[in-house]
């Protein structure tokens, strides 16, 4: 599975040269993680992603160029139309849905030929970032075969989960691992030898 870590801001450059897969960064003004800096050169096979919430397609175009962004995700309540102008930039679109105990899948359709990936994260007070997880059994009801990120307060305590997940029928179409708040400092400041730890036990 790959590795997404999300939420980046204050040492980015020591996060890449973990060599994830991806690189969330927030661009939502209401988040404490909300990135308002440069981008370090990074190595270009880690992918650059942006995080958004609702948010005007003009300005996300923007972002994509002024950040070089190669993925979009959308935490909010962007319609399939929106992802369908989205994804004519060519960037990977990651189409983000809450889940707490039980979730209606009959939603995603009208996303499947519109976003490359979805993600699910765990339902609470903000649009990501909750830190806890939800019941991950909800995704053996999962009807689609579109590749997704499982998100949603995962730690160093969720390893032998995640290795049981692995094992499971749930995780057939699962994609990437994404954390966040787990390996803060404070945040936007990750902690880098948790966040190696992790990546190491991830791929054993």
């Amino acid at each position: 599975m790959k590795l997404k870590v999300c939420g980046m801001k204050h040492n980015s450059a020591e996060v890449a040269a973990l060599q994830p897969d991806y690189l969330g960064f927030i661009f939502y003004e209401k988040s404490p993680r909300n990135f308002d800096v440069n981008i370090p050169e990074i190595d270009t096979s880690i992918k650059k992603v942006g995080v958004l919430v609702d948010e005007k397609i003009e300005v996300i175009v923007n972002l994509i160029e002024k950040y070089q962004l190669d993925a979009i995700q959308l935490h909010g309540h962007e319609s399939p139309e929106a992802c369908k102008l989205l994804k004519a930039t060519g960037r990977e679109i990651i189409k983000v849905f809450s889940i707490k105990d039980e979730f209606d899948f009959s939603v995603l359709k009208p996303y499947e030929d519109v976003v490359d990936y979805f993600l699910f994260d765990t339902k609470g007070k903000h649009p990501g970032g909750n830190g806890y997880t939800f019941d991950w059994n909800v995704l053996n009801n999962y009807s689609s075969t579109k590749p997704y990120f499982l998100s949603g307060g995962i730690g160093l305590d969720e390893i032998e989960n995640l290795k049981a997940f692995k094992e499971s029928s749930a995780s057939k179409f699962c994609y990437a691992i994404d954390v966040n708040s787990k390996f803060e400092i404070e945040p936007g400041l990750k902690n880098i030898e948790e966040l190696e730890k992790f990546k190491n036990e991830l791929q054993h």
